[in-house]
């Protein structure tokens, strides 16, 4: 679809929360689709977890989105779906790809949506990729169970806090989820909450460094639980990291069952988001050092210094490996 100007910023770049629903709603289709292909009763899938997605290229207003899903694996419970997006200059023709990025979904049926169906599977083209998926499928299997053993963390306001700490530019915002934010199941569509969950980051982002800001990357995004219709949710970010030209910036969503529960508040989602400053001509910016005043926040800060260190290893590694083929 073509993007509008409420799909971008005040810069004309559209936000990755944008990206990321259209991305969650092409996964949810095909996967869905795929899951009902042989199914005994019907179901929705849902979604479990996003892996790292990086934003390789900025969309504009005008450009034209295609989004293209494929199922690349399927577990008894579970199904791998990897996604690309285009963009398109319609007025020249030029297209690139500006994400990449894989999504898992399970099956929940319509009858009773705390029951997991099990997934048909698919064929493969050769043994290898059933492997390699398997390989994929452990992998984000024990980074979820990891990450939901440290989302024990509130964020608390601060009172008069100095430019450039921690406090002075996180945020939360408070959203009561509504029929219109739900799948069939009632439950929160992922793309939903990765809209707000980029919201919420971009703002904090905005806030320390005072210029145009863009998504560059995403974490694994773990979503642990369901949030019903009628819960108010809470999605909070702050700055956990900064580099010389980027920020990490950790959110999470907290449900507060509303109507007709008696649960408590719980952790729903988390993921950590990385954002770029502009200038007006679109060049990166230097981005102010972020302040850390406590131990948790140095704590914070040098984890976030270990992941971006990892994924700059990473990426010149992979640099390396394509430059000798």
């Amino acid at each position: 679809r073509i993007m509008r100007p409420d799909d971008a910023n005040i810069a004309g770049n559209v936000h990755g929360g944008t990206i990321l629903k259209m991305i969650e709603e092409a996964g949810a289709i095909i996967s869905t689709r795929h899951c009902n292909s042989q199914a005994e009763e019907p179901c929705v899938a849902a979604l479990a977890r996003v892996e790292r997605t990086d934003f390789l290229s900025p969309m504009c207003i005008g450009e034209v989105a295609n989004v293209s899903a494929e199922i690349t694996y399927t577990s008894r419970h579970s199904v791998e779906v990897q996604v690309n997006v285009m963009s398109e200059n319609i007025l020249t023709g030029a297209k690139k790809l500006t994400n990449k990025a894989t999504l898992w979904y399970v099956p929940l049926s319509l009858k009773n949506v705390n029951k997991v169906l099990e997934v048909p599977p698919i064929q493969y083209t050769r043994k290898e990729q059933e492997d390699e998926g398997k390989k994929r499928y452990e992998e984000q299997k024990l980074d979820r169970l990891e990450t939901k053993q440290r989302n024990g963390d509130v964020i608390f306001p601060i009172i008069n806090p100095e430019p450039h700490t921690v406090g002075y530019s996180q945020s939360s915002l408070i959203h009561l989820v509504g029929p219109s934010d739900c799948t069939l199941l009632g439950f929160v569509h992922g793309g939903v909450t990765m809209k707000l969950m980029d919201e919420v980051a971009g703002i904090v982002a905005a806030r320390h460094c005072k210029t145009n800001i863009v998504t560059a990357s995403v974490d694994a995004i773990n979503f642990h639980e369901k949030i019903k219709k009628g819960c108010v949710i809470t999605i909070s970010g702050r700055m956990t990291f900064t580099s010389n030209k980027s920020m990490e910036i950790e959110v999470f969503v907290d449900a507060d069952p509303f109507v007709d529960e008696p649960r408590e508040r719980y952790r729903a989602v988390s993921a950590f988001f990385t954002y770029v400053s502009l200038s007006k001509e679109g060049k990166p910016l230097p981005v102010p050092q972020l302040l850390t005043e406590t131990e948790d926040e140095k704590r914070r800060f040098e984890e976030g210094k270990g992941r971006y260190l990892q994924t700059k290893a990473k990426r010149q590694a992979q640099m390396q490996q394509a430059a000798q083929q």
